[in-house]
């Protein structure tokens, strides 16, 4: 999916991306040199003549859809952005939009890629786990950790999921509160999560996790489903179960990332998730209302039926997420602090670009 700049705002607080206020300066992140002289002339002459020695460079270890979003607010400011895709037909899409991208298997990574990946000044490591291998980077953790060892890179950031947490029982969960993951995927992103951090440490740099809610934009929310989908799929309708539902909008995720890249931790565990952990089908059934009342005409057919979300026997109890770390350490103030001002925006983006025939 191509994603597109959203007009309006996507910001961390003093500084909001593509825009500056008055009478305030750009913090050092985005004017300070970052590499020596002969550092910029190796990266010159590995990855093109354009690019300036002082110039941020941001490297994506998988280009999904918080990558490529992020990306364009980095383009936007100025940065040289690269990155990872296992598709030719992505890449090429990738590249039309400015970007630097590398066909990559992380199961047998080029170490000419891995080499590369050190003249940047930023990590971003997107790359899901995969069952019975674990994380398939840190299948070649001595390869990363001699590659990377005294170049650019100063800051990292494991994406991983607030699924290592399991299930709470309906309790507020924060950093601190013991994990217990159910499924192996959330076992092996606790390990993951783990060894990234601990890979930054040895390295020297700043490392941090964030722990994401469900993710939801343009393109991908409830307000998509209700238009494009005809019909749940068996995952989606136990999802609809659940009395809690943790999500974070991908422009709040941007807005932590920028976050921390201007105040950068070592060793942190951020949750990002906002302000309100509501059930699913309470969510589809405002998406649905939306929809009807601002375009009829767009929903083709008949779609998400309440009764896809009515529980089987007793609620599960499930977490609800806390993010107060994230706002009291970052301090992100979030743009959707509830799922109906993210849908409400996405209903906005697609009617200013006519996305969808009424």
């Amino acid at each position: 999916m191509d994603v597109r700049h959203i007009p309006g705002r996507l910001s961390v607080t003093p500084l909001r991306f593509g825009h500056v206020p008055r009478n305030h300066r750009l913090p050092r992140f985005l004017t300070s040199p970052l590499c020596t002289v002969a550092a910029a002339a190796n990266l010159r002459s590995k990855m093109g003549p354009s690019i300036p020695p002082t110039q941020n460079r941001m490297f994506f270890l998988g280009m999904g859809f918080v990558a490529q979003f992020f990306a364009q607010e980095l383009k936007n400011l100025g940065w040289f952005v690269s990155g990872t895709c296992t598709s030719t037909l992505k890449k090429e899409g990738l590249e039309k939009n400015g970007y630097d991208i590398f066909l990559f298997d992380a199961h047998e990574p080029e170490q000419s890629t891995v080499e590369i990946m050190k003249h940047h000044t930023h990590l971003v490591v997107s790359i899901p786990p995969v069952v019975a291998v674990g994380d398939p980077m840190l299948q070649h953790e001595e390869l990363l950790r001699s590659k990377l060892m005294g170049g650019n890179i100063r800051w990292l950031c494991y994406l991983s999921s607030t699924g290592v947490y399991g299930d709470c029982g309906g309790a507020w969960v924060d950093e601190d509160y013991p994990t217990k993951p159910a499924s192996e995927l959330a076992k092996l992103r606790l390990v993951a999560e783990k060894r990234w951090l601990k890979l930054g440490d040895d390295l020297g740099i700043s490392a941090q996790v964030f722990r994401l809610g469900g993710i939801y934009g343009p393109g991908r929310s409830a307000v998509d489903t209700i238009i494009k989908q005809g019909a749940l799929s068996e995952v989606q309708k136990m999802r609809g179960y659940r009395q809690y539902t943790s999500r974070i909008h991908v422009e709040d995720i941007c807005q932590a990332l920028k976050a921390s890249i201007n105040l950068p931790s070592l060793g942190k565990v951020y949750n990002i998730v906002d302000d309100d952990p509501s059930p699913r089908a309470e969510v589809f059934a405002y998406a649905r209302d939306l929809v009807e009342n601002r375009r009829p005409g767009w929903i083709k057919q008949t779609t998400v039926q309440p009764e896809f979300f009515v529980e089987k026997g007793s609620p599960r109890g499930e977490k609800r997420v806390s993010n107060a770390r994230m706002k009291k350490e970052l301090g992100v103030r979030l743009l959707h602090p509830s799922y109906r001002s993210g849908l409400q925006g996405i209903m906005n983006f697609m009617q200013h670009y006519e996305t969808y025939e009424s």
